[in-house]
This record gives structure tokens, C-alpha cells and sequence, in this order.
């Protein structure tokens, strides 16, 4: 191996991928490492580029502390002692997002940036769809999708980017058009020291955009400095944000639509609705385009996703909801249901303080939990059942339920202690849903 390499890479995965292969198309060979032995993309690097140099199991130091720039995956944090050693010599630590800064810096502002705690996949996506209703030339990425660097393959007029507080970490020069912080709720604990260093991770996005478009129902996501400012909520607008009122979705005091026309439910599925308007309008997206989505837009998969209704129960996926906020929000969304809810919980609670869930979980039917935090969880609700498994969750809940109950599986945890992902949690609900009593429901 070279004694020095002027760029090192570190991680691999679709976005260590993804910087390898614009760095080679810059005319650099980089030096990637990744702490596993056999990261995801091993074998596709290998026979893509054979020439670029590779180290597993660990960060050799000698080489990152010789380095000009490290190229950094969000999986991996910044405080890693081999990284700080790095950056104490002064060396340049980025990330992925970073890169695609600097490549479309010469540009007129062309992205919309997109964080928060909760609701960063449903609202990047609606506005996808605004963007494509309306015959924009655009594309989406970032954290959900493809990585940032790919988007640069065939040029677009605007760039729609979920960015998660790991990404925005190591970003600095993101010139957006308009950006949000959709909300701020405990996350990732076991990787911050409070919740207001994870906050200012998010908020660092402001200063990388002309407009922020902030939470009116989350202070925690105003800006603190003075700037150009929208704003969206749940409450009717004293100015001109985005806003609701007698059950209509305005513009300041224009009526865009009525709310029984959305199809998206729940409460904070309408918060997200606003605030992908409000970045749309920033776009010059018109209002027609972004009703007819509105209309038919019916939410993501493992997002409060209906699977099935049988006897009258609905069974609902909320996968996603791998943290405290998210299940708060999903059932504060279904507040106004009728019937009874029965809520399935528990995972990895990444260090998470769970007391925001009490007064939200009050109002259960019944508490079943699961997984390797849900013992904690079922201490703030009387009665609280623990299971070993999805299936026996499942199952449980379904022996509970009546007619016009919904089972809601919301974690407020990950999902790694027991699955390889969110999704493939979702996955087993939907199985073991639709495994019941082995009869076809009729939903």
C-alpha cells in the first residue's frame, strides 16, 4: 500500500459507495476502511474498482492522520477516537452531503433540505410528488433513497434531500432555497450528550438556506438568530405561515383545501401535509399541483400504515416510529378514534428517556411489549403485557381486541436488537397480521 493517500474514506455501504465512485470520476483513487470485516458493497467495490485500496476491521490511524481530506459515512461518529486524532491535526473531515455542496456551489440555490426528529421520509416524499405533479425537473434523495453524490449524474433543476443530524454533522455549505427542522424529540441518545447538541446537529441546516421553515407547535425548532422565516402548525397563522382552520388547510387567510379531502390520517400526517406545501410554495410549485397529491397521497410503508382489518380491528404498522417522538405523534394522531387502541412497543430504546410516552399511552386499551428496552416501557402503564415475540404480540393483541379497536404497532424504539432493520419489523407485523387464525381479511 502507498505510504500516504490524499483521501480516505471511511465506511462503506450504498453512501460509501456512492463517494468512491465520484471521487474515481474526480480523477482520485481514495483508501476506504470500514471497521467490519465484510461491510455491505465489499464485493460490488472490489469489481468495480479493483484499483482502490481497502482495509476492514478497523481505521488504520497511520493512514487518516497523513490524509487531506476523510470522507466520513453518517453511521459513523465524528467523536471516534481515530477521527479526532485526525481532525486534531487539522485535518478535513466531511461527509457525503458536503461533497455535493461543493459540486453544484457555483449554482443558483437548487435544494430543498428536509430534517427533524419525525415525519422526514412522508415529507420529502409528498413534495417529490408536488415537484412531479407540477413537471418539475428534480430529484430526491439524501437519507432516504439514493445517496446525494448519484443525484449528480443527470443534472436536475432542484434537488429534494432528507438529511438526517448524522449527515448534517459534517455538512457546512448545503445552499438551500428553503429548509426545515420538521420537529425535535429525544433520538439517538446513545450518540449525543443531550438532546441540545442532537438539536443543534438539526438546526445547523438554517444557516445553509435562504428561508427556514420552522414547527409553530415545536419551539425547539425556531431558529435562534434572526432570519427569513416561514412557519407551519396545527393552529391557525397570525401571519402567514401554514395553518388550519375549521377544518381547512390555509395559506395564511387562503383556504388551499378542505381536510376531508386528504387522504393521509392522522393529525401529525396533516402537520407533515403543511409543511410540504410550505416548501413546495417555496419552489414555485402552484397550489393545483399540490391538492391533486394531497388528494391521493395515502402515506409510505411502515408509516401508520394500514395492513388489514379483520373483524372490525384495524391492525396498523408504525415500524418506523423508532423513537419516542414518533409514537407520541401516532397517537396523538388517533386521538380522536372512537374505539379502542391497543398498542404494541418495545426494542432498542438507544438510550432514550421514555417518560414523554405516559400521557400519551394513558389513554390505551392495553400496553403489549417486546424486545430489549420494553420492560422499561411497560413501567409506565398499568397492566402492561410483555411478550417474547412478534407473533406472540400479535396474537395476544388480536385476543384482545373488539370491533372498532385499532392495534397499533408503534415501537418508539429500533429495531436491531431484534431485526436487521425497521422494515423488516414491519415485515413480520404484516406477516403475523395476516397469519391469524390463517383466514383472508377483508382489508
Amino acid at each position: 500500500m502507498e505510504k500516504t493517500k490524499s483521501h480516505v474514506v471511511l465506511g462503506l455501504g450504498a453512501t460509501g459507495l456512492s463517494v468512491v465512485r465520484y471521487l474515481c470520476e474526480q480523477g482520485i483513487s481514495p483508501l476506504v476502511m470500514d471497521s467490519r470485516y465484510q461491510p455491505p458493497g465489499m464485493d460490488e467495490l472490489t469489481r468495480l474498482y479493483p484499483h482502490v485500496e481497502f482495509i476492514t476491521g478497523g481505521f488504520d490511524c497511520r493512514y487518516l492522520v497523513q490524509a487531506k481530506q476523510i470522507i466520513i459515512s453518517p453511521g459513523i461518529a465524528v467523536d471516534t477516537p481515530e477521527i479526532c486524532a485526525a481532525l486534531d491535526m487539522g485535518i478535513e473531515v466531511i461527509g457525503d452531503v458536503e461533497l455535493f455542496a461543493r459540486a453544484i456551489k457555483d449554482r443558483e440555490p437548487c435544494v430543498i433540505g428536509i430534517t427533524g426528529s419525525n415525519g422526514k421520509s412522508t415529507v420529502t416524499t409528498l413534495v417529490g410528488e408536488m415537484a412531479q405533479k407540477a413537471g418539475l425537473n428534480y430529484a430526491v434523495g439524501g437519507n432516504i433513497g439514493v445517496p446525494v453524490l448519484d443525484l449528480l449524474k443527470e443534472p436536475k433543476d432542484l434537488y429534494i434531500l432528507e438529511l438526517s443530524s448524522f449527515q448534517l454533522e459534517t455538512t457546512q455549505s448545503l445552499n438551500c432555497i428553503v429548509a426545515t427542522c420538521l420537529n425535535i424529540s429525544e433520538d439517538h441518545m446513545d450518540r449525543y450528550t443531550d438532546l441540545e447538541s442532537y438539536r443543534q446537529a438539526k438546526l445547523s441546516l438554517y444557516d445553509q438556506s435562504k428561508c427556514a421553515l420552522f414547527n409553530r407547535d415545536d419551539q425547539l425548532t425556531k431558529p435562534k438568530d434572526p432570519m427569513n422565516l416561514d412557519s407551519f402548525g396545527l393552529s391557525l397563522s397570525s401571519d402567514d405561515g401554514w395553518g388550519m382552520n375549521h377544518g381547512k388547510l390555509l395559506h395564511g387567510s387562503s383556504e388551499i383545501m378542505n381536510l376531508h379531502d386528504v387522504a393521509l390520517v392522522g393529525q401529525h400526517n396533516h402537520v407533515n401535509l403543511l409543511a410540504a406545501m410550505a416548501l413546495a410554495y417555496h419552489v414555485g410549485i402552484d397550489n393545483n399541483s399540490m391538492i391533486q397529491v394531497a388528494m391521493t397521497f395515502t402515506g409510505l410503508a411502515h408509516r401508520c400504515e394500514l395492513v388489514a382489518v379483520h373483524n372490525g380491528v384495524s391492525y396498523v404498522n408504525d415500524s418506523k416510529a423508532t423513537n419516542v417522538g414518533a409514537t407520541v405523534a401516532a397517537l396523538e394522531g388517533l386521538s380522536a378514534h372512537l374505539g379502542g387502541v391497543i398498542l404494541i412497543a418495545g426494542g432498542d430504546g438507544k438510550g432514550a428517556d421514555f417518560r414523554p410516552l405516559t400521557s400519551a399511552i394513558q389513554g390505551l386499551s392495553y400496553l403489549i411489549t417486546l424486545g430489549k428496552d420494553g420492560d422499561e416501557i411497560a413501567t409506565f402503564f398499568d397492566g402492561a403485557m410483555s411478550v417474547n415475540s412478534m407473533s406472540d404480540a400479535v396474537k395476544k393483541a388480536s385476543s384482545l381486541a373488539k370491533a372498532g379497536d385499532i392495534v397499533l404497532m408503534s415501537p418508539a424504539c429500533a429495531s436491531l436488537d431484534m431485526y436487521d432493520n425497521f422494515m423488516a419489523r414491519g415485515e413480520d407485523f404484516r406477516t403475523e397480521v395476516n397469519a391469524l387464525n390463517n383466514e383472508q381479511f377483508d382489508a
